[in-house]
């Protein structure tokens, strides 16, 4: 950071008015909140957010709602009532961005749709959905869970002999999110260029296809998707998991250079030597019979010696750790990967926003709202904002 100067946060002075709730639209505002912009967060005064009860819960708090819904303002109105839905009017006037991830149809019955409020205001508005707002699923509501099945992502994901398996966290959720984010600043980039708003339309099925790249290229070069590999790779080998004496260590064969690493590494040059396995397609080909090999070499060697001597070869390879291991890893820590965020009277430590600027001052961690914690600030300033006007 330059010596002297005071940086702002990037979105400082961007408000955000957030009619999101669950996962992929609180994910979109918080990443938006973290940089700086001013989120309102517009919730139902009888409940809010619905993950304000999904547990566990620590100091009275859900760690599933502390973990998507710092730095914003709670402003909990009936937007069925005339003086709910005014106020919102006059934030949606003052807003730069409008972020909203209800069920197709929701909004618009809310008196918020996309026509309405960028009539009221012709900045921003962001639209988070299942399939988006065309086509013929439009109207179809799509959680991660349904859309990891509706994507591939199902058919990729897993064993052979399993079946259908999600991955471990709601990927599309966060895909989704994501995508979002970057939507909302590239159309703030053009709406300062042009002065002319957008209305952005993410779908959840969008975001998670959009990553297929590589079972979508096996299946248009072969006919047939690559299926359930488990933990194996369809393009190289030796590139998974392996059990050892004391835990599984992950290795990663990407080329043949490495792959004589490899073997010199573990003390296996006869895997080199031995024309089945002499290049990425021999171990393809013979995968099963690779790790059988790889697998009799590693079981009687703790993880550690593995690493040590992968690592010192210049092997990519890495411990498969339990979630309450990485939360301790130094590797986080100097990173400032992970903050505390109070809860009650409690601290839960989360994952921190991974975006490092050069430039880029502490980012804020300021507790998730309780609900409705802000609206007298809101509704004062916006009465002000009022009287102000000529």
């Amino acid at each position: 950071m330059t010596e002297g100067v005071k940086v702002e946060l990037p979105l400082r002075g961007l408000r955000v008015i957030d009619f999101t709730r669950v996962l992929a639209g609180p994910f979109c505002t918080m990443l938006l909140g973290d940089m700086g912009a001013e989120v309102i967060k517009i919730e139902d005064p009888s409940y809010g957010d619905e993950t304000r009860d999904w547990g566990p819960f620590v100091g009275g708090w859900s760690t599933y709602h502390l973990t998507v819904n710092r730095n914003k303002k709670s402003v909990a109105v009936d937007l069925k009532s005339p003086d709910g839905s005014a106020l919102v009017e006059e934030l949606i006037r003052t807003a730069d961005v409008l972020v909203e991830n209800f069920r197709p149809g929701t909004i618009e019955r809310l008196g918020f749709g996309p026509d309405r409020a960028r009539a009221m205001n012709d900045r921003l508005y962001c639209s988070i959905s299942g399939y988006g707002t065309t086509g013929p699923r439009r109207d179809q509501a799509g959680y991660d869970t349904v859309i990891q099945g509706e994507s591939g992502l199902m058919d990729v994901t897993g064993f052979p002999e399993t079946g259908p398996t999600k991955v471990g966290v709601a990927i599309t959720d966060c895909l989704a999110a994501l995508y979002a984010v970057q939507g909302i600043l590239l159309a703030h980039i053009s709406r300062m260029q042009t002065g002319k708003g957008q209305f952005l339309d993410i779908a959840l099925l969008d975001s998670a296809v959009s990553v297929l790249g590589l079972p979508a290229g096996i299946a248009a070069a072969t006919g047939q998707g690559p299926g359930r590999l488990g933990n194996a790779h369809p393009s190289l080998a030796p590139y998974e998991p392996y059990p050892a004496a004391d835990g599984h260590i992950i290795v990663a064969v990407a080329n043949p250079r490495l792959w004589s690493r490899f073997c010199a590494a573990i003390g296996a040059e006869g895997l080199e030597q031995d024309p089945r396995f002499a290049t990425n397609s021999d171990r393809l080909a013979n995968r099963e019979l690779l790790n059988e090999r790889i697998r009799a070499l590693f079981e009687d060697t703790t993880v550690d010696v593995l690493l040590e001597r992968l690592g010192a070869a210049g092997v990519p390879c890495g411990r498969v750790r339990t979630i309450e291991q990485v939360l301790e890893d130094p590797q986080l820590a100097a990173r400032r990967m992970l903050m505390d965020v109070a809860a009650g009277h409690e601290v839960v430590r989360i994952p921190a926003n991974p975006i490092k600027l050069s430039d880029l001052p502490p980012l804020r961690a300021e507790p998730p709202p309780a609900l409705g914690q802000h609206t007298d600030e809101v509704r004062a300033s916006v009465t002000r904002a009022r009287q102000r006007e000529p």
